[in-house]
């Protein structure tokens, strides 16, 4: 599996939901190694916290207050 972030920059979301379907692949597979399994695994928790995070920060930003202290969507 190559590494597709450098330095801080980090990938689309649509490449880690790529690289996470390409992780499940895998650990259907069965010619894996039970250490490889929790690479992989661990791996995909990882992806999966930074697509959760991406997702928290957008839905942030389409929500703002209006003069009434209400949330509208933006």
């Amino acid at each position: 599996m190559e590494e597709k972030e450098t330095g801080n920059q980090e990938a689309p979301i649509e490449e880690n939901l790529k690289e996470l379907d390409g992780i499940v692949e895998k650990l259907e597979s069965r010619d894996i190694s039970l250490e490889e399994s929790f690479t992989l695994y661990q791996k995909g928790m990882e992806l999966l916290k930074q697509c959760s995070s991406k997702i928290d920060r957008v839905e942030k930003k389409m929500l703002k207050i209006n003069e009434d202290g209400e949330l509208s969507e933006f």
